[in-house]
């Protein structure tokens, strides 16, 4: 093994995995993950979208010995150059750029495709993979729509491949124990949880349309989505903000907390979603909130928020973001590192675990290296062994669907009544109109 593949794999197995969680993660342990470093068989690997998160994931694929990055798959030519760059300093070796991914997906020799795409492109890209038959590592949100990860669980159903995605904290050793105490019993009975993001970003202004810059493949871009006018605010970073192709903070940054909500309540849909909230810092193109509040009541008796605020980035609770748990003996709080602390009623704290390893939730392209390679490796071993998947397709699409009953509740400007049995919404056909979403002719998704 390189010497360099080696220093990154030992240093994450030993520092991130040195206890085990019995049932909530089977084989979680320290000599699984001692595997890590002698995994002897390579599955070939394509990451597609690679200016930033993408780079971060291709970099830590090559990382590990099991692991051969075969195609970089993007329509930015210099972000594809950069990333096989950074991939090449890992691994000696530079896969090829190949920027349309119906190219990719005709390698009979790639096993996987990782998707870190825009989010109009995550469904579309993995229903291709699937039916291509390769296994698929799927950034979050797993669709842009609700009936997109409808869809994509059809497909799975269908063609039968592994999907892990992208809510890594699921992996995370310290995280783990926090909701194992918490479905312990350690603060009672939780019936309220909040999460939260928070940061400072900048206003992005009134675009202007503009020639398409030559490094670009701006066809290939939008692919699903209907066709629109280059303007010089699109891209790269800002198309979260725009509702064509983005799904706002909620779904950006959101997701891996309500899903650690989720989780540790161990519930599916709720009853009601509401959404207050707007683009109220600046004055510019800026579609999705910059503010918003998203609250979700279950049936099991307890309620959930999210609270994102783009454009102001003061802490709650100490850091810019979590998700706590409050319950009748006391409150559980998982910290925006790998760690947790519990308090009792009076607010005293009574345990604290934190890892010694710094997370930069901030960071958009790789606030976890380290803990995140275990997320890979769960992936890797769920191809190979047949491994339970900490992040798999269902449980990730409720999540993601709870967030997105928060943006149509946020468009449609009144709460929504949910079935939760399915997630669907009742009685409100126009909300229900928000449920899919609009595709280029060609492009549309069909299992």
């Amino acid at each position: 093994m390189d010497n360099r593949r080696r220093d990154f794999i030992k240093k994450a197995a030993i520092s991130s995995a040195a206890v085990s969680f019995g049932g909530i993660l089977p084989a979680f342990s320290a000599k699984s993950y001692g595997n890590i470093i002698g995994a002897n068989k390579k599955i070939n690997v394509a990451v597609m979208g690679v200016n930033k998160r993408g780079t971060a994931l291709a970099t830590n694929f090559a990382a590990q010995d099991y692991c051969q990055v075969a195609h970089i798959c993007d329509v930015d030519s210099t972000a594809a150059e950069r990333c096989i760059s950074a991939v090449a300093e890992v691994t000696g070796a530079r896969p090829k750029a190949t920027p349309d991914l119906r190219k990719v997906l005709e390698d009979k020799s790639l096993d996987a495709l990782i998707v870190s795409s825009p989010d109009h492109w995550h469904a579309p890209a993995a229903l291709m993979a699937l039916k291509a038959d390769k296994h698929v590592y799927l950034e979050k949100p797993c669709s842009h729509s609700p009936a997109e990860g409808e869809i994509l669980l059809e497909a799975l159903k269908k063609y039968k491949k592994v999907v892990q995605v992208g809510n890594q904290r699921r992996s995370w050793p310290k995280v783990a124990e926090g909701i194992e105490a918490l479905r312990s019993g350690v603060i009672g009975k939780p019936y309220f949880g909040k999460s939260w993001y928070t940061n400072n970003r900048e206003p992005i202004g009134i675009g202007k349309e503009a020639p398409v810059p030559e490094w670009l493949d701006w066809e290939l871009w939008q692919g699903p989505a209907p066709r629109k006018a280059f303007k010089d605010n699109y891209v790269h970073y800002n198309w979260h903000w725009f509702w064509h192709w983005g799904t706002g903070e909620a779904l950006n940054n959101g997701t891996h907390m309500v899903d650690i909500l989720r989780w540790g309540m161990d519930v599916g849909y709720p009853v009601k979603v509401s959404s207050n909230g707007g683009r109220y810092h600046y004055q510019d193109d800026w579609e999705t909130p910059d503010t918003q509040v998203i609250t979700m009541d279950f049936k099991e008796g307890f309620t959930m928020t999210w609270e994102g605020r783009s454009c102001n980035g003061h802490y709650v609770e100490g850091s810019s973001v979590g998700a706590i748990f409050y319950g009748d003996k006391g409150t559980l709080h998982i910290t925006q590192g790998n760690g947790y602390h519990i308090y009792d009623l009076k607010g005293e704290k009574i345990k604290s675990v934190e890892d010694k390893e710094k997370i930069d939730p901030r960071n958009t392209a790789s606030p976890a290296q380290q803990l995140d390679a275990l997320h890979i490796y769960n992936f890797y071993d769920a191809i190979m062994n047949g491994t339970q998947l900490r992040s798999d397709l269902e449980s990730s699409h409720m999540s993601t669907v709870l967030l997105q009953l928060g943006n149509i509740a946020q468009r449609v400007g009144h709460s929504l009544e949910v079935d939760p049995a399915t997630g669907y919404i009742l009685k409100d056909p126009e909300a229900m109109k928000h449920w899919s979403r609009e595709y280029e002719p060609g492009w549309e998704m069909k299992v």
